[in-house]
């Protein structure tokens, strides 16, 4: 009996075939979106957990009064007290405000510094050590000249936060541009365009990803100064968690002033989280990391 011979696959076949195989792998592979929120959310919670038993420690060491450092078992009943009264959700609003719109300011004010800075290099020589040195200066020494320039108002507080992150800011575009491979702009150059189209179509687009790790940096400026603004400049009618922090401290109620602290950090927590986020997908779109990790 005759045995039947089956046509040999054609090579383009094959490696279709092969493609379809790496595709199914990938996509079993890929993590949910439940193992990737737990993956995220687990060292975090572990974090918290070893924290508290550290304070829990300290507390029962005796180091200090109880009344002086509460434990765990005493603040947290007062930060759940606080969370269902209304003063509490407006000093949050005001605080989250000035912290939206001073950032807001420092993302416009940092990113054109940058970007002139980044197309005119002998600007960038002038002025580029200045940069640096503003943020590294430390923002609390800017308070003395805000409150004679502008009083015990709103625009003190947001001139230092704004003094805070846009360099931070500037020096991500800085940063960002001084990393573009050199593959693409001899890829500009070669097409005969200007150094402001190569800026403007390749060089800052490349940048991006550098960009947002400028923003991440910049905004933990930004809320640093923040804070420290609001323990300094009171403004009446607008009690923030800064004032209501440094009252916690004047009326030695500190099981309110640790519980205060407790929500400055995951406010602060909160917006790295989703800065690490946007950093992520920016950085997947762009081809930096796998983008079925």
């Amino acid at each position: 009996m005759a045995t039947e011979v089956l046509p040999r696959a054609t090579e383009p076949d094959e490696l279709a075939g092969l493609d379809a195989l790496d595709r199914a792998d990938l996509a079993s592979a890929a993590p949910t979106f439940w193992s990737r929120a737990w993956e995220a959310t687990w060292p975090k919670l572990a974090a918290a957990a070893i924290v508290l038993v550290i304070w829990q420690l300290i507390v029962w060491s005796g180091w200090r009064p109880r009344f002086v450092l509460p434990g765990p078992t005493d603040v947290f009943p007062v930060l759940w007290h606080q969370l269902g009264t209304a003063q509490f959700w407006h000093a949050v609003s005001v605080t989250l405000s000035r912290a939206v719109i001073g950032f807001a300011l420092a993302i416009v004010i940092g990113s054109l510094v940058g970007v002139v800075m980044a197309g005119y290099r002998p600007l960038r020589l002038a002025i580029g050590s200045l940069v640096t040195g503003l943020q590294t200066m430390p923002s609390v020494a800017w308070f003395p000249l805000a409150i004679v320039l502008f009083g015990l108002k709103e625009s003190a507080i947001l001139f230092v936060v704004i003094l805070g992150a846009a360099p931070s800011i500037a020096n991500g575009v800085l940063s960002g541009v001084d990393q573009v491979p050199p593959l693409l702009l001899r890829y500009g150059r070669s097409l005969h365009t200007s150094r402001r189209h190569v800026l403007r179509h390749i060089a800052l687009p490349a940048a991006v990803p550098n960009f947002v790790g400028g923003l991440k940096q910049g905004w933990s400026f930004a809320w640093r100064s923040l804070m420290a603004g609001e323990l300094l400049v009171v403004i009446a009618k607008r009690p923030s968690l800064g004032f209501r922090l440094q009252s916690a401290r004047d009326f030695t109620d500190y099981k309110l002033m640790i519980a205060l602290l407790i929500v400055i950090l995951v406010i602060g927590m909160i917006f790295d989280s989703l800065f690490n986020c946007g950093d992520r997908a920016i950085r997947r779109r762009w081809g930096l990391i796998d983008p079925h990790a």
